[in-house]
């Protein structure tokens, strides 16, 4: 995604396609009426969160959301050049974290029902400080460098071989507090972005 993706006109543009008011997306997703006509207007910037939480109105991915013209291709194999980086999807906002920190995809996890991803913390990188929560399953091993990951109250840093597995219903959080990057591959169902 670049800097000039219109969020709000991409959001208007959605809504016309699938014949939704306002309030007709805002009461599908369980979301204030002005929040979608403020981000419409692009007089409000919506969260990672929010912006779910809307598409979820019409039943679409983020990164369906944010690069509708990637076709599905039901390939079986993938060179890194042809894996989706969805980094900007999930820090949009937040400079520093897309800088530290690089996610990509493998193929299309909405087909599949899950979601696969390489992801690089780079020495210092964090998840934020409000932790995340979302409805899925994920687990994940690393496989160089060290990573804090917390799940409620539970903070563990885990080195290369080490590995999670928990209910993302729980509020989580990554951070990579060492001087040196660190690697995984994790799996999601269903898929998050």
């Amino acid at each position: 995604m670049n800097d000039e993706f219109d969020v709000g006109g991409r959001l208007k543009a959605l809504r016309g396609q699938f014949g939704m008011s306002q309030r007709q997306l805002a009461d599908a997703a369980g979301v204030p009426h002005g929040q979608i006509s403020m981000i419409e207007t692009n007089k409000s910037s919506p969260s990672v969160a929010s912006l779910r939480k809307i598409l979820g109105g019409f039943g679409m991915s983020m990164s369906e959301f944010f690069e509708p013209e990637v076709a599905s291709k039901q390939q079986p194999f993938f060179t890194p050049s042809e894996m989706r980086d969805l980094t900007s999807l999930l820090y949009q906002s937040d400079e520093l974290a897309r800088q530290k920190i690089a996610i990509k995809q493998v193929g299309d996890a909405k087909a599949h029902g899950l979601q696969i991803l390489h992801e690089r913390y780079e020495a210092g990188a964090d998840t934020g400080g409000s932790m995340i929560e979302h409805e899925a399953h994920e687990g994940g091993i690393v496989i160089s460098g060290e990573l804090e990951v917390t799940v409620g109250d539970d903070t563990r840093v885990l080195k290369a071989g080490d590995a999670y597995l928990f209910n993302s219903r729980e509020p989580h959080r990554f951070r990579n507090i060492s001087d040196r990057p660190a690697e995984v591959i994790s799996a999601c169902t269903p898929p998050y972005l």
